[in-house]
Protein backbone atom coordinates (compact mmCIF):
# COMPACT_ATOMS: atom_id res chain seq x y z
CA UNK A 1 0.00 0.00 0.00
CA UNK A 2 1.35 3.74 -1.40
CA UNK A 3 2.08 6.24 1.41
CA UNK A 4 2.38 9.57 0.88
CA UNK A 5 2.09 11.73 4.09
CA UNK A 6 5.37 13.16 4.77
CA UNK A 7 5.44 12.01 8.41
CA UNK A 8 4.07 8.27 7.23
CA UNK A 9 6.38 5.41 7.66
CA UNK A 10 7.27 2.27 6.16
CA UNK A 11 7.53 -1.43 7.00
CA UNK A 12 11.25 -3.04 6.43
CA UNK A 13 11.46 -6.25 5.65
CA UNK A 14 11.64 -7.43 9.41
CA UNK A 15 8.45 -5.70 9.82
CA UNK A 16 9.70 -2.54 12.05
CA UNK A 17 8.91 0.34 10.84
CA UNK A 18 11.19 3.55 9.84
CA UNK A 19 10.56 7.27 9.55
CA UNK A 20 11.24 7.97 5.86
CA UNK A 21 14.35 8.78 4.32
CA UNK A 22 15.40 10.98 1.64
CA UNK A 23 18.88 10.96 -0.19
CA UNK A 24 20.93 13.69 -0.01
CA UNK A 25 23.11 15.00 -2.56
CA UNK A 26 25.57 17.64 -3.77
CA UNK A 27 25.18 19.59 -7.00
CA UNK A 28 26.87 16.41 -9.09
CA UNK A 29 24.25 13.80 -7.32
CA UNK A 30 26.44 12.24 -5.46
CA UNK A 31 24.59 11.06 -2.27
CA UNK A 32 26.03 12.94 0.49
CA UNK A 33 23.70 11.69 3.67
CA UNK A 34 19.93 11.46 4.52
CA UNK A 35 17.26 13.15 5.67
CA UNK A 36 13.93 12.57 7.13
CA UNK A 37 11.31 13.67 4.03
CA UNK A 38 9.24 16.05 6.09
CA UNK A 39 12.64 17.64 7.29
CA UNK A 40 14.13 17.73 3.66
CA UNK A 41 11.24 19.67 2.49
CA UNK A 42 11.53 22.65 5.03
CA UNK A 43 13.11 25.88 4.41
CA UNK A 44 14.88 26.70 3.09
CA UNK A 45 15.39 22.78 1.40
CA UNK A 46 17.91 20.22 1.79
CA UNK A 47 18.87 18.71 -2.09
CA UNK A 48 18.05 15.56 -2.14
CA UNK A 49 17.50 13.12 -5.24
CA UNK A 50 13.87 13.02 -7.02
CA UNK A 51 12.25 11.51 -10.27
CA UNK A 52 9.70 12.85 -12.52
CA UNK A 53 8.04 10.34 -15.00
CA UNK A 54 6.63 11.35 -17.88
CA UNK A 55 4.31 8.56 -19.45
CA UNK A 56 2.28 9.02 -22.71
CA UNK A 57 -0.27 6.70 -25.26
CA UNK A 58 -0.29 5.54 -28.23
CA UNK A 59 -1.25 8.63 -30.22
CA UNK A 60 1.79 10.82 -28.54
CA UNK A 61 -0.67 12.23 -25.64
CA UNK A 62 0.82 12.89 -22.14
CA UNK A 63 -0.91 11.40 -19.21
CA UNK A 64 -1.17 14.03 -16.29
CA UNK A 65 -2.04 13.26 -12.47
CA UNK A 66 -4.24 16.01 -10.27
CA UNK A 67 -2.52 14.73 -6.85
CA UNK A 68 -5.04 13.74 -4.33
CA UNK A 69 -6.46 16.82 -1.78
CA UNK A 70 -5.36 14.36 1.18
CA UNK A 71 -1.65 15.34 0.12
CA UNK A 72 0.70 17.44 2.33
CA UNK A 73 2.31 18.76 -0.60
CA UNK A 74 1.00 20.10 -3.28
CA UNK A 75 -2.59 18.75 -3.25
CA UNK A 76 -5.40 19.16 -5.77
CA UNK A 77 -2.85 20.34 -8.31
CA UNK A 78 -1.87 18.89 -11.83
CA UNK A 79 1.33 17.43 -12.60
CA UNK A 80 3.38 14.91 -14.34
CA UNK A 81 2.15 11.30 -14.76
CA UNK A 82 4.04 10.05 -11.18
CA UNK A 83 6.65 11.84 -9.13
CA UNK A 84 8.79 11.09 -5.90
CA UNK A 85 11.85 10.44 -3.89
CA UNK A 86 13.64 6.63 -3.96
CA UNK A 87 14.99 5.18 -0.86
CA UNK A 88 18.41 5.70 0.22
CA UNK A 89 20.16 2.92 -1.71
CA UNK A 90 17.27 2.66 -4.57
CA UNK A 91 17.80 3.20 -8.22
CA UNK A 92 15.97 6.09 -9.45
CA UNK A 93 14.63 3.71 -12.40
CA UNK A 94 13.63 1.40 -10.48
CA UNK A 95 11.74 3.52 -7.77
CA UNK A 96 10.19 5.78 -10.53
CA UNK A 97 8.79 2.12 -11.55
CA UNK A 98 8.01 1.10 -8.50
CA UNK A 99 5.83 4.54 -7.83
CA UNK A 100 4.07 4.64 -11.23
CA UNK A 101 2.60 1.08 -10.53
CA UNK A 102 1.89 2.14 -6.85
CA UNK A 103 0.00 5.03 -7.48
CA UNK A 104 -1.46 4.40 -11.02
CA UNK A 105 -2.12 0.43 -10.92
CA UNK A 106 0.40 0.17 -14.23
CA UNK A 107 4.08 -1.26 -15.20
CA UNK A 108 5.15 1.33 -18.48
CA UNK A 109 5.47 -0.71 -21.58
CA UNK A 110 8.96 1.42 -22.21
CA UNK A 111 10.49 3.56 -19.41
CA UNK A 112 13.79 5.29 -20.48
CA UNK A 113 15.96 7.65 -18.64
CA UNK A 114 15.81 11.02 -19.80
CA UNK A 115 18.71 13.18 -17.93
CA UNK A 116 18.68 15.25 -14.75
CA UNK A 117 17.49 18.69 -14.24
CA UNK A 118 18.24 20.37 -10.30
CA UNK A 119 15.95 23.41 -9.05
CA UNK A 120 14.50 24.95 -6.15
CA UNK A 121 10.99 25.55 -5.88
CA UNK A 122 9.30 27.10 -2.70
CA UNK A 123 4.82 25.87 -2.42
CA UNK A 124 3.46 29.30 -1.52
CA UNK A 125 0.41 27.05 -0.14
CA UNK A 126 2.36 24.95 2.09
CA UNK A 127 5.73 26.53 2.81
CA UNK A 128 7.60 23.65 1.87
CA UNK A 129 10.31 23.58 -0.35
CA UNK A 130 11.66 21.63 -3.55
CA UNK A 131 15.26 21.10 -3.68
CA UNK A 132 15.89 18.73 -5.90
CA UNK A 133 18.25 16.58 -8.16
CA UNK A 134 15.58 15.03 -10.23
CA UNK A 135 16.12 11.67 -12.19
CA UNK A 136 14.02 12.45 -15.38
CA UNK A 137 12.15 9.07 -17.47
CA UNK A 138 9.97 8.80 -20.69
CA UNK A 139 7.85 6.02 -21.59
CA UNK A 140 4.70 4.40 -23.04
CA UNK A 141 1.41 3.52 -21.18
CA UNK A 142 -0.94 0.54 -23.02
CA UNK A 143 -2.82 -0.49 -19.69
CA UNK A 144 -6.07 0.30 -18.29
CA UNK A 145 -4.98 2.63 -15.20
CA UNK A 146 -5.69 1.98 -11.44
CA UNK A 147 -5.21 4.75 -9.38
CA UNK A 148 -4.71 4.79 -6.03
CA UNK A 149 -7.53 7.47 -4.37
CA UNK A 150 -5.77 8.52 -1.86
CA UNK A 151 -2.63 9.66 -3.87
CA UNK A 152 -4.26 10.48 -6.94
CA UNK A 153 -7.37 12.63 -7.75
CA UNK A 154 -7.88 12.10 -11.19
CA UNK A 155 -5.90 11.24 -14.70
CA UNK A 156 -6.33 12.79 -18.06
CA UNK A 157 -3.74 12.21 -21.37
CA UNK A 158 -3.55 15.50 -23.17
CA UNK A 159 -2.09 16.89 -26.61
CA UNK A 160 0.51 19.46 -26.35
CA UNK A 161 -1.96 22.01 -27.07
CA UNK A 162 -4.76 20.68 -24.61
CA UNK A 163 -1.56 20.96 -21.48
CA UNK A 164 -1.07 24.57 -23.05
CA UNK A 165 -4.82 25.30 -22.52
CA UNK A 166 -5.04 23.35 -19.24
CA UNK A 167 -2.14 25.00 -18.11
CA UNK A 168 -3.22 28.45 -18.77
CA UNK A 169 -6.45 27.87 -16.64
CA UNK A 170 -5.59 25.37 -13.87
CA UNK A 171 -3.45 24.96 -11.00
CA UNK A 172 -0.04 22.98 -11.79
CA UNK A 173 2.52 21.85 -9.70
CA UNK A 174 5.52 24.41 -9.08
CA UNK A 175 7.70 22.25 -10.62
CA UNK A 176 5.69 20.86 -13.37
CA UNK A 177 7.22 23.41 -16.22
CA UNK A 178 10.68 23.01 -15.26
CA UNK A 179 10.65 18.89 -15.38
CA UNK A 180 8.54 19.22 -18.83
CA UNK A 181 11.36 21.29 -20.16
CA UNK A 182 14.06 19.50 -19.24
CA UNK A 183 12.39 16.24 -20.82
CA UNK A 184 11.12 17.59 -24.29
CA UNK A 185 14.01 16.40 -25.96
CA UNK A 186 13.41 12.45 -24.77
CA UNK A 187 9.76 13.24 -24.93
CA UNK A 188 9.89 14.10 -28.69
CA UNK A 189 12.55 11.69 -29.68
CA UNK A 190 9.95 8.93 -28.00
CA UNK A 191 6.50 10.88 -29.67
CA UNK A 192 8.11 11.70 -32.96
CA UNK A 193 7.47 14.89 -34.67
CA UNK A 194 4.17 15.32 -35.40
CA UNK A 195 3.25 14.85 -31.48
CA UNK A 196 3.89 18.66 -31.43
CA UNK A 197 6.04 18.30 -28.07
Amino acid sequence: MPISPATATHSTSSGTTDAILLELVDENGVTIGTAEKLAAHQPPGQLHRAFSVFLFDERGRLLLQQRALGKYHSPGVWSNTCCGHPYPGEAPFAAAARRTHEELGVSPSLLAEAGTVRYNHPDPASGLVEQEYNHLFVGLVQSPLVPDREEVGATAFVTSAELAERHAREPFSAWFMTVLDAARPAIRELTGPSAGW
